[in-house]
């Protein structure tokens, strides 16, 4: 369900980079919408008619392959951006996004971003930033799945949960995330994950409550990570 709300600046991928005459215009043009948590924001394969900026919460990009399971290939929190994969001439989202949590999201149209990019060259410029560090992380996972063992890259997509959504103040990632998920991040099966985070757990490299997972010991994961390169 669309609604109004005010963006905030400090953290707005759109707002942020853009003038602010253009920021008046933009709070008539976009559509802010909740979403619960579980719920597709759009589907792999869908005509892309726009693209959406985290206003809050998060959600998890994925794709399928190998006869339809899931490989998560990025997440994004507040702030970040999601659907623009789908601005090329196919106008067709090539990835899902699915909420980890209760999100809203703001949704802007193809022809008034494609305008908005013309009317603010810093924005364009950010963008351009935005797909080459994307595509550079992409190429350096793409080497980690085919050449890492899988207990350095579970450990990894535990460092790099920790990085996008940080810990709170009892040290548990803020985001909880199933283990079929690190699964789909990592390149491995539900049943393996299960197996290292138990490992991890008994020597106390984390800790876990549920979903919840909290690093104790940081270096050790980072050795890991290092050791299975």
């Amino acid at each position: 369900m669309g609604r109004d709300k005010d963006c905030d600046l400090s953290s707005c991928f759109l707002c942020t980079h853009c003038s602010p005459i253009w920021r008046e215009l933009i709070a008539l043009k976009k559509t802010t919408i909740f979403y619960k948590k579980g719920k597709s924001v759009f589907n792999e394969g869908e005509k892309a008619k726009g693209i959406y900026f985290v206003y809050s919460g998060s959600v998890k990009v994925s794709m399928e392959w190998l006869g339809k399971k899931e490989m998560i290939i990025r997440f994004a929190k507040s702030g970040g951006v999601i659907g623009h994969r789908g601005l090329g001439a196919s106008k067709v989202y090539p990835v899902s996004a699915i909420t980890l949590e209760d999100s809203e999201v703001c949704f802007i149209g193809n022809d008034f971003f494609d305008t908005t990019l013309l009317n603010n060259p810093s924005l364009s410029y950010q963008f351009m930033h935005l797909y080459a560090n994307e595509l550079q992380r992409a190429e350096l996972r793409m080497r980690d799945l085919a050449l890492m063992e899988v207990k350095g890259r579970i450990a990894a997509t535990l460092l790099e949960l920790a990085d996008t959504f940080g810990t709170g103040k009892n040290k548990y990632i803020t985001v909880p995330v199933s283990r079929q998920d690190i699964a789909a991040y990592s390149g491995t099966t539900y049943e393996t994950v299960f197996k290292i985070l138990r490992t991890l757990i008994d020597n106390k490299t984390i800790s876990s409550s549920g979903k919840s997972i909290r690093i104790n010991d940081m270096t050790k994961l980072k050795s890991i990570v290092k050791n299975a390169k």
